[in-house]
């Protein structure tokens, strides 16, 4: 692998990390309470109220009854957090959270939004090896091609040395474990191959 990949890839794992980070200080500290009218086939009118928890926070604590009534209220499934931009899909594919991610792409959240440093959801369930939400985003159409604003498409985060990428992986762990974020790094090394052949 030539040096500029490899240096680019570091940079790019650098500022996702810090996305990442972010993105865990600022989840929780907003509450939306929405409601929407659903009308049934029979005509009656009914309010679903938005759970007191922010549909962040619900992801992050794996909370699936939460986001079904965040989509069932109307939520925005595409609100970008402020301080990363991440969407909801985003953080359910970066947390491992499979039944959460397809819940949202079910209900039709957009597969082609990009957090702050240009990263869709493909981008983070691959580089974090989340298998199952990485082959829900390939069915759902996912591009496979979306580059972030570095240059990388989802496989080509996948690509670089292991030994190259295993300290971004480790300081992600130390930082973001306390909030949920689950790595196995043995199982990373492993997988990390069989994500890149399923974006080929």
């Amino acid at each position: 692998m030539n040096k500029p990949f490899r240096i680019n890839t570091l940079r790019t794992l650098g500022y996702m990390s810090l996305g990442l980070l972010l993105l865990t200080t600022a989840c929780g500290q907003t509450s939306s309470k929405s409601k929407t009218e659903v009308t049934t086939s029979t005509e009656t009118k009914s309010v679903v109220d938005a759970p007191e928890m922010d549909i962040q926070t619900a992801i992050l604590s794996d909370n699936l009854e939460a986001v079904k009534q965040h989509i069932s209220a109307g939520t925005d499934l595409n609100k970008k957090d402020p301080m990363t931009g991440a969407t909801p899909l985003i953080t359910a594919a970066s947390f491992g959270k499979h039944k959460i991610a397809q819940a949202l792409i079910d209900a039709g959240a957009d597969l082609s939004a990009k957090n702050n440093d240009g990263a869709t959801a493909l981008h983070t369930a691959a580089f974090f090896c989340r298998v199952e939400v990485v082959q829900s985003l390939i069915d759902a159409k996912a591009d496979k091609t979306a580059k972030n604003n570095f240059g990388m498409t989802p496989r080509e985060s996948v690509m670089g040395p292991f030994a190259e990428i295993k300290p971004i992986y480790e300081m992600l762990q130390q930082q973001l474990g306390p909030i949920g974020l689950q790595i196995e790094l043995t199982e990373i090394e492993k997988t990390r191959p069989v994500i890149a052949m399923m974006l080929q």
